[in-house]
């Protein structure tokens, strides 16, 4: 199998068994996020807008003291650029049908809660196979420290997750179980 057949099949049961974890939520999964990022105060975060089955981290963003952004894909291949929200902020689809800010301004994160399908113990995470969030992470590191923290249900988590040169390990790891620095985990 090539490395492009293991990662669809990885994706395919990543989605299997999310969707499950997603069922059995308790709407209480975002506690431990909360409180790892009050460590964060201040600095600029970067949450995500929850789709489908994705763990739910607008509770955490919500209640983080500091400017809050959400990715805004631009183009194909291309890093996301962040777009600044409030709880009130007005929500248009944008592609693949995130929400993102009708308006705002375009911010810089210091920390990001990152999506994704699956995750190891080394740090590495599954996502859908656009490669945004790697180029996105690379670039915010060759700028100065940043923090991405991999949020997703403790179903999530895989022996090991298939890996190319250019994905990006995880700073941190949180689960509605538990939180953890991966052992690949970016020494800043």
């Amino acid at each position: 199998m090539s490395l492009t057949e293991i990662k669809a099949a990885a994706r395919a049961d990543a989605f299997i068994r999310r969707k499950v974890a997603y069922a059995n939520r308790t709407g209480d999964e975002a506690a431990k996020l909360a409180a790892v990022l009050a460590d964060h105060r201040g600095k600029v975060l970067a949450g995500y807008m929850p789709m489908r089955t994705e763990i739910d981290c607008l509770p955490a963003m919500a209640a983080h003291q500091g400017s809050v952004a959400v990715p805004v894909i631009m183009a194909a291949g291309q890093p996301l650029q962040f777009r600044q929200w409030t709880a009130k902020a007005r929500m248009v689809p944008g592609a693949f049908g995130a929400l993102i800010p009708e308006t705002g301004d375009w911010l810089v994160p210091e920390v990001l809660i990152v999506p994704l399908l699956a995750f190891d113990r080394r740090g590495y995470r599954l996502g859908y196979g656009g490669g945004f969030y790697d180029r996105t992470l690379e670039g915010l590191r060759a700028r100065g420290p940043v923090t991405a923290i991999g949020f997703a249900f403790a179903a999530q988590e895989v022996e090991t997750v298939p890996i190319e040169p250019t994905d990006q390990p995880l700073d941190m790891i949180v689960t509605e179980a538990e939180v953890f620095t991966p052992t690949c985990a970016p020494t800043g």
